[in-house]
């Protein structure tokens, strides 16, 4: 009996959760204030009680709104706040991207999806940290299941010194890994990393929940005209602002 090909359905990627320790403590805080205006309940009793277990709940409301709104924000949230970034870049076809920062390849693999005559390369130090399961392996496999392994180059390296010529890149785009470098030097240094490696003329689109002024005043510094600063955007949480510059 003849059979036809089995097809197999290939997973979505999977871009992971943003920042897991602060969802889990979120959540925590939730179930603490719970138990605490319960308790407050039965320890006591009259409008001294009801006072206490109010704010209790009050509490417990706002850590569990924040806690979904993160997970919103990783799961569907920041899918749509990727293709605003990518549309600030203005690709037309040929260019070469670089990603500082890529985590699991969101925007990495967004680049590449854009156009087929674009190539997208990646670089980042891997921290699960801000961002759960991030690994190299984990980046290659959603390039896999996004369909775009052949254009796309993933590196490991520090923003701060970046593993890459002068004037490499025709844009530069950067999504909430900024501010992970904990000292103002440092962060400078990743922008003017960013500045060093991007072709005269081209763009660099930068997002982040901090330092978004800092940022822009590094990029005039070094002679980025013109640099807008948009947002905020909510649809990440914490929500973000964009630095958009490009490079004289």
């Amino acid at each position: 009996m003849a059979t036809g090909p089995v097809h197999h359905e290939v997973p979505a990627p999977d871009y992971g959760l943003d920042a897991p320790g602060a969802v889990r403590n979120l959540a925590l805080g939730a179930l603490a204030c719970g138990v605490a205006g319960f308790l407050c309940l039965e320890a006591w009793r009259g409008p001294a009680g009801r006072v206490a277990a109010a704010v209790a709940f009050v509490g417990l409301i706002i850590c569990a709104a924040e806690a979904l709104y993160m997970v919103w924000s990783s799961r569907v949230g920041k899918l749509r706040e990727r293709e605003r970034l990518l549309d600030l870049l203005e690709l037309r076809g040929g260019e070469h991207v670089l990603d500082v920062g890529c985590g699991r390849g969101l925007l990495l693999h967004g680049v590449a999806r854009r156009l087929a005559t674009v190539r997208a390369t990646g670089v980042d130090i891997w921290s699960n940290r801000d961002q759960s399961g991030n690994s190299l392996e984990t980046t290659r496999e959603n390039a896999r299941r996004e369909g775009v392994t052949e254009r796309v180059e993933i590196v490991t390296g520090d923003a701060r010194s970046l593993p890459f010529a002068d004037v490499s890149f025709d844009g530069v785009v950067s999504n909430l890994a900024l501010h992970n470098i904990p000292d103002q030097a440092g962060r400078r240094q990743a922008v003017l990393e960013i500045a060093r490696v991007l072709k005269p003329g081209g763009r660099c689109v930068l997002s982040d929940m901090t330092h978004a002024g800092e940022y822009a005043a590094v990029l005039r510094a070094a002679h980025f005209h013109p640099v807008r600063v948009l947002g905020p955007h909510f649809l990440i949480f914490p929500p973000v602002r964009v630095v958009v510059g490009r490079k004289v």
